[in-house]
């Protein structure tokens, strides 16, 4: 009896433990961590492609290169969960982190496009890996009261971190390897708020399933976004500071269209999010289509003209592509069951990883046959169908129940969506009791 009384005593004091709440510096480091990567992220999003134009490489080599990343990113998102399950969140962080340090060290090697091209597709693999650890992490243990304003804040600082990245590209010499060391800086810094904080880490996930079938069921238009927004965010957000630098524009007004850029993403995410919670997210989705059709068409009649002009064009069709990912999002899980959101959102993941590796591609081909502004018609053409698809389920299928809507929090399509790995089944409990605090 003495040995039962015993285990009950230390079951409870583990619970106790468990439903204490997370002290906000230990939440603030995972959050802080990921605008340091953010920040080296936009930086080198932008120099890339600078600096293969000043070095007189052609536009092609740039988007292989981005193709490259999209790979990388596209295993990250689908071996993540097992490398989590063999190291935990703390270690597999430090690990991807690493990996992401020697991506830019092999950048800052020279000006060689072949390698650039293994480096991004490291940088991929690892910065998908950076992110779905960190979102699981802060999903495991922060209490539900708050989550939605705990994750709005990590895609704003991420979103923000993107641009700051981008803009100080002005201030780096391209010339040198300037840039890949600063982005390593920035890497550095990322690991020690992790390193030093002190969140519990979650158990061990299991390996989400990906069940394309089932997902379709469950939400036709959050799949379809998925689909979209993976290679529309390639195009839009990775294609511009291609087309940008083969269309003359200088290192400085490269970097201050890639600053503007993420900035816009915040515009219009917060206005369409407040929308959708408060009608059919559909008719929220097919205007946020429209204006990426509608930017998208002004930007190729416009190209070339001065800068304001493109940073305002550009900054509505940003906006409105990334919002497609947040919406979709959000539908999807309105129409989930709680049975069901593991493998819808592990599916989605794939969908997004799969859309973003294969647009790329098709994209980079068509740049070198017809140009870089090939790119523009690629993304017309995704925002196009995705307008016709949505409006065609609105006419055939009801909406959401008012009851089964979710709160909606601003996200970018140039990160993974945040999966919810799945958990042994003598863990689940555990784990709820600590969520649920």
């Amino acid at each position: 009896m003495n040995a039962v009384h015993q285990k009950v005593k230390i079951a409870q004091s583990e619970a106790a433990a468990g439903d204490a709440p997370a002290p906000a510096i230990a939440i603030a480091s995972v959050i802080v961590a990921l605008a340091l990567v953010a920040i080296g992220n936009g930086l080198m999003f932008a120099y890339i492609p600078v600096r293969l134009g000043a070095e007189g490489f052609l536009p092609t080599w740039a988007g292989g290169i981005l193709t490259g990343l999209s790979a990388g990113g596209m295993a990250g998102c689908l071996l993540t969960g097992r490398i989590v399950r063999r190291v935990g969140h703390a270690r597999a962080f430090m690990v991807f982190s690493a990996l992401i340090v020697l991506s830019n060290a092999l950048v800052g090697a020279g000006t060689f496009p072949v390698l650039w091209i293994v480096a991004r597709a490291l940088y991929g693999f690892a910065i998908s890996g950076v992110f779905i650890v960190a979102q699981s992490w802060l999903n495991d243990v922060v209490a539900n009261s708050i989550r939605g304003r705990v994750m709005a804040i990590f895609y704003v600082s991420y979103i923000v971190g993107l641009g700051v990245g981008s803009f100080m590209l002005s201030f780096v010499d391209i010339t040198t390897s300037d840039a890949p060391l600063v982005g390593i800086a920035f890497t550095a810094l990322s690991i020690l708020p992790v390193g030093l904080t002190r969140l519990r880490p979650p158990p061990p996930p299991e390996s989400a399933s990906v069940a394309l079938r089932r997902a379709w069921r469950i939400s036709p238009v959050g799949m379809a976004g998925m689909l979209a927004v993976g290679g529309l965010s390639m195009m839009v957000a990775g294609f511009a500071p291609i087309h940008a630098t083969a269309s003359g524009y200088s290192q400085q007004e490269v970097a201050m269209l890639m600053f503007a850029m993420p900035l816009g993403t915040l515009l219009f995410q917060i206005p369409l999010g407040w929308a959708s919670d408060r009608t059919d997210r559909r008719y929220v989705l097919i205007v946020a289509a429209l204006l990426v059709v509608l930017a998208g068409i002004v930007a190729s009649r416009m190209d070339g003209s001065a800068l304001a002009i493109m940073i305002t064009i550009y900054v509505v069709w940003s906006g409105s592509s990334e919002s497609i990912y947040s919406l979709s999002s959000a539908h999807a899980n309105d129409r989930a069951s709680k049975e069901d959101l593991v493998t819808l959102s592990s599916t989605m993941l794939f969908a997004w990883s799969l859309s973003g590796f294969l647009v790329p591609g098709l994209g980079t081909i068509l740049t070198a046959v017809y140009g870089t502004q090939s790119f523009m018609y690629v993304a017309i053409a995704i925002g196009a169908a995705f307008c016709l698809f949505v409006a065609w389920r609105v006419l055939t299928t009801q909406a959401v129940a008012e009851a089964t809507v979710t709160g909606y929090s601003p996200m970018t399509a140039q990160a993974p969506l945040p999966v919810e790995l799945a958990f042994s089944p003598d863990e689940e409990p555990g784990r709820r009791n600590r969520t649920m605090s």
